[in-house]
């Protein structure tokens, strides 16, 4: 490791998803000499072509740059100094951590780890993680001391899907090390290619908890609208027009309802209640946000079927159309796609329901939710759900694709309110 001349390092990026792509380019960009290391082969051969999924990464950029190193081979990140791991923290079936893929990647590194490397995590996790559970499994593959013969440091990842103008050299990086020394080190080494700055935390768990609560305060502002919306339902008053009058004060934060899915909003505030019930203190007001945004999907599909009753429509073989099912407009991701709620719901009512969307690979959504995308509409709809604001859309006749009296409903406010029957 050569603490004076960051550049001399080789840098090792373990995953190279929504997270670990872009940020192995920004290095690569900045003449660092980068291993871009992920277990799926697909994905380096596409990576190797030019080719990024996820769109975060032009195919200009992927061909521009000659420093990067796309690999599956565990054997090249032996010659890493610095190791960064970017794998993804989902939640399983009962809403709790599932660390596999981080302890798998601390297993990894662990085995290629020498004297005074250094590994920073990336990944969402709760507050005492990285020192609890990955440094640990670090010590053991490695057969190597904690803060004697190998460092940690965390810098908690800010990437927004399909954000083509907040991008990683712009926004500020959240830095820390397991020592002085360390934190100093990680922080330049952000503060290299971050253009927009850094903030350097006093200790891991500062920055691990730093970057648990954005996500949840986020998680509970949307709660409060989404239940305003189930309110103002009751009152039949329109709860965008309200949230626009009440918006003209300048302290009024823009939230709005919706579908909460995702990596992060959705899953992040169930590592914090995780930690916080494992130390014997139960989250109310967190938890309490979780289930209202949980069950907006069931709430939008009864609304719904309301509607088509009120119309005269049979709901039983009912033909409903979904635009969207990844988690938010404009981007590829369907993990965590709460869209999914809706579309369930709808054919527990007996409805037969396709889904069109632009941006999601029909493969990745028939293994993940067992639905085959419609590759163009051409029929007509007992309903229309529009669930994402894909900007495509914006060019659809939404009227021209329901049969007479159709129940066209709005999930995201995107449409002309003309256009709709109701909206969320």
């Amino acid at each position: 490791m050569n603490y004076h001349k960051l550049k001399e390092n080789k840098i090792a990026i373990i995953g190279l998803g929504y997270v670990g792509l872009p940020l192995a380019v920004e290095f690569a960009k900045s003449n660092f000499n980068v291993i871009g290391f992920d277990i799926n082969s697909l994905r380096i051969e596409e990576l190797c072509k030019g080719v990024d999924f996820t769109n975060e990464v032009s195919e200009e950029e992927l061909h521009s740059i000659d420093s990067v190193c796309f690999t599956t081979d565990e054997k090249e990140l032996s010659s890493a100094n610095i190791y960064i791991v970017t794998v993804p923290t989902p939640i399983d079936q009962f809403k709790q951590p599932d660390l596999k893929p981080l302890k798998g990647a601390s297993q990894l590194v662990g085995k290629y780890l020498s004297k005074n490397d250094v590994v920073i995590f990336e990944s969402t996790v709760f507050p005492g993680c990285t020192e609890e559970i990955c440094v640990p499994i670090l010590e053991e593959y490695s057969e190597l001391k904690y803060n004697s013969d190998f460092f940690c440091g965390y810098s908690p990842e800010r990437i927004n899907p399909g954000d083509k103008i907040r991008r990683v050299h712009n926004i500020v990086k959240v830095t820390s090390g397991s020592n002085e020394k360390i934190a100093e080190l990680v922080n330049k080494l952000y503060a290299s290619i971050v253009t927009a700055g850094t903030h350097k935390a006093s200790s891991i768990k500062v920055a691990e908890a730093a970057k648990i609560i954005e996500n949840t305060q986020r998680d509970l502002n949307i709660s409060f609208v989404n239940e305003l919306a189930l309110i103002f339902d009751r009152m039949d008053i329109d709860t965008l027009e309200v949230l626009e009058a009440a918006g003209t004060k300048w302290n009024f934060l823009p939230f709005r309802p919706g579908l909460v899915g995702g990596h992060c909003i959705g899953v992040d505030p169930f590592y914090l209640t995780h930690k916080a019930e494992s130390l014997g203190y139960h989250p109310q007001v967190i938890l309490s946000g979780r289930k209202i945004n949980d069950e907006m999907g069931v709430h939008i599909a009864n609304k719904i079927v309301k509607l088509m009753v009120k119309e005269g429509h049979r709901v039983k073989n009912a033909k409903a159309l979904v635009l969207g099912i990844t988690f938010k407009e404009n981007c590829p991701d369907i993990r965590n796609s709460k869209v999914i709620d809706v579309i369930n719901e709808l054919k527990e009512f007996g409805m037969s329901v396709d889904v069109f969307d632009p941006h999601a690979d029909p493969t990745e959504v028939a293994n993940e939710y067992d639905i085959k995308l419609t590759k163009s509409i051409e029929d007509k709809y007992d309903t229309v759900v529009l669930t994402v604001g894909h900007r495509e859309f914006m060019d659809l006749d939404i009227s021209a694709l329901g049969n007479p009296n159709a129940i066209i409903y709005d999930v995201k406010s995107f449409l002309p309110k003309n256009l709709v029957t109701d909206r969320l």
